[in-house]
């Protein structure tokens, strides 16, 4: 099937979601939700009772190029979001426009987010900008990840013509504690030493112990996976060809770092039991 988007004009969808989370007497709440375009929210879930699990939708379908979307998520003192997506987010193949994709998240004192959305799939021909900017405090807690699918490669199809910029930004206090950039052009993936997927891992504040936990859990993933802490924040990268050990080694990751992180055992999201 061909995959390409229909590209009408240059300038695409301008959607924006800003979410506002709160902490009441005994739950997180979502205490605002506004949305334009075709970026939205299904109703919050509470299977920890005081956690707020919530869904991000995306466009259905997918971003074509000239499609620009921008999600803002704030947390306030003592509240605590868990926020994925149904599926993965779709980067379709563009005749020239370039589609845009910004986040930023801003954590008050003591608030925690675990950001864990599905893959984003880089269609051949894509022509995608990313960014992702993390502010916190020196007393947030944050885990997160970013994982990046190059191609479709359980179709043998590969990210041979396109390009990519991907940037990941760190703050704490208003100082980076990590700012990386990737960038891909003409499907040239020699950077990456030509792997379809690429992901990144955060979790903060991290020690020692939590580190070389990490590590030893990272021996599926074969010799193009590491970690490092410095200032607190524990970094995992990793290039990898198998969709399936990708998940099951980010996941393992994250039930053994949230009960030293939050002080809360492991709750799948459902919607990773479907």
């Amino acid at each position: 099937m061909d995959t390409v988007a229909h590209e009408t004009h240059t300038r695409g969808w301008q959607a924006e979601l800003d979410l506002q989370f709160t902490r009441t007497t005994h739950k997180t709440v979502l205490a605002s939700s506004r949305h334009h375009g075709p970026l939205t929210v299904q109703r919050p879930f509470y299977p920890e009772n005081d956690v707020c699990h919530l869904y991000l939708l995306h466009p259905p379908g997918g971003i074509v190029g000239g499609d620009e979307l921008h999600i803002s998520v704030s947390l306030s003192e003592h509240s605590h979001a868990l926020i994925t997506m149904p599926g993965a987010g779709k980067f379709y193949r563009s005749r020239g426009p370039q589609a845009q994709l910004r986040q930023h998240f801003t954590l008050a004192p003591h608030a925690t987010l675990e950001w864990l959305p599905q893959d984003t799939i880089l269609f051949p021909g894509a022509n995608a900008t990313l960014q992702s900017v993390f502010h916190l405090t020196h007393e947030s807690h944050l885990f997160a990840w970013d994982l990046l699918c190059l191609g479709r490669p359980v179709l043998q199809e590969t990210f041979g013509h396109g390009t990519l910029q991907n940037r990941l930004e760190v703050w704490r206090d208003g100082q980076p504690l990590l700012i990386e950039r990737l960038k891909l052009q003409g499907g040239d993936l020699s950077s990456i030493a030509r792997h379809p997927w690429v992901g990144t891992l955060l979790c903060y504040p991290a020690n020692e112990n939590m580190l070389e936990g990490v590590r030893e859990r990272l021996t599926p993933l074969g010799n193009y996976a590491g970690a490092t802490l410095n200032d607190a924040l524990l970094t995992l990268r990793f290039l990898a060809d198998d969709n399936l050990v990708v998940q099951r080694v980010m996941r393992d990751i994250w039930q053994f770092l949230r009960p030293l992180l939050t002080q809360k055992s492991p709750v799948l999201p459902r919607i990773w039991q479907t």
